[in-house]
C-alpha cells in the first residue's frame, strides 16, 4: 500500500522565489488495485510519483510504501518498487538480458535469482524471440517489453507507471495494458499516471484528478459518475478544468 498524506512540493522559480508544484496531495493507493492518477500535462504527476520513489524530498508531508517513510527508509522503498516512465528510453548495443543483468545487480540480487527472474519475464512477455538482440535493433513494443522486464526485474511490491504508452501505437499500449491487468490481478500495488481518459476508465479502481498540483478529485469512477451526472470519465475532467479555467486557453 502507497499512503501519501499531506504532500507538499515546490521548486526554486524565477528571482529566488518558490514555486508550488504540489499542494496538500493526500491518496491511498491498495494492494490488488490500480490507482489512476490523472491531469493534464504539468498538473503534478511525475513529480507525485518521483517523490514517492524518493527521487524528490518533500517539504512537508509523509508517504508511507508499505509501512515505510520514503525519507527514513529510503533504501527499502526503492527496493520494493518498481517504476516505469516514459522517459525510461532504451538504446544502444546492449541486449535486454544484459539489461536485465543490470538492473538486478543494481537491485543487489543474487545470481541465480537474476537468471530466475530472466527466465521467467522473457516468457511472461514473450521476450525469447528477441532476448540477446541488440536494443538499438529492437520494435517500439519489443523495447517497452524490455523496458518492464528491467523495471521489475527484482519483483517489486508496488509497481508505479508513468504515462507508459506515451508514444506507443496501439500493439505496443496493448502490451502495458495487460500487464497491469496481471500485476493487479496477482495482488501488487500498481499506481498509473496518465492524461489518456479512456485508459484510466479501463485500467482504475480508484482515481485521483491533479491540476494545477492540486488533488481536485479522489474517489473511485463509478462515485465521480454519478457525482458528476457524466456517464464519461473526459466530461468529468473537463468539468473540472472549465471550473478552474483551464479550458480558456485550449
Amino acid at each position: 500500500m502507497v499512503e501519501v498524506k499531506e504532500l507538499y512540493k515546490s521548486f526554486p522559480g524565477k528571482k529566488g522565489k518558490k514555486t508550488d508544484v504540489l499542494k496538500d496531495i493526500n491518496f491511498k493507493a491498495e494492494p490488488g488495485k490500480i490507482y489512476g492518477l490523472l491531469g493534464p500535462n504539468g498538473a503534478g504527476k511525475t513529480t507525485t510519483l518521483r517523490s514517492v520513489a524518493t527521487l524528490l524530498k518533500p517539504d512537508k508531508g509523509t508517504i508511507t510504501v508499505n509501512g515505510f517513510d520514503t525519507i527514513k527508509d529510503a533504501g527499502k522503498v526503492r527496493s520494493i518498487i518498481g517504476f516505469l516512465t516514459s522517459d525510461m528510453k532504451l538504446s544502444g548495443n546492449l541486449s535486454p538480458k544484459e539489461l536485465m543483468y543490470f538492473f538486478g545487480e543494481l537491485n543487489h540480487l543474487k545470481e541465480d535469482y537474476i537468471k530466475k527472474r530472466i527466465t521467467e519475464l522473457s516468457d511472461y512477455l514473450g521476450m525469447n524471440d528477441f532476448l540477446d538482440k541488440p536494443i538499438q535493433k529492437l520494435s517500439t513494443g519489443m523495447k517497452q517489453k524490455a523496458s518492464i522486464a528491467v523495471s521489475i526485474i527484482h519483483d517489486p511490491e508496488v509497481i508505479m507507471f508513468d504515462e507508459p504508452t506515451n508514444g506507443l501505437d496501439i500493439l505496443a499500449s496493448k502490451i502495458v495494458v495487460d500487464f497491469l491487468y496481471d500485476y493487479k490481478k496477482s495482488g501488487k500495488t500498481v499506481i498509473l499516471s496518465t492524461h489518456i481518459m479512456s485508459e484510466a476508465e479501463k485500467l482504475c479502481d480508484s482515481l485521483g484528478i491533479i491540476m494545477d498540483g492540486t488533488l481536485v478529485e479522489n474517489d473511485t469512477l463509478e462515485n465521480l459518475r454519478e457525482k458528476y451526472s457524466e456517464e464519461r470519465l473526459e466530461n468529468v475532467f473537463f468539468k473540472l478544468a472549465s471550473e478552474r479555467g483551464l479550458l480558456k486557453n485550449v
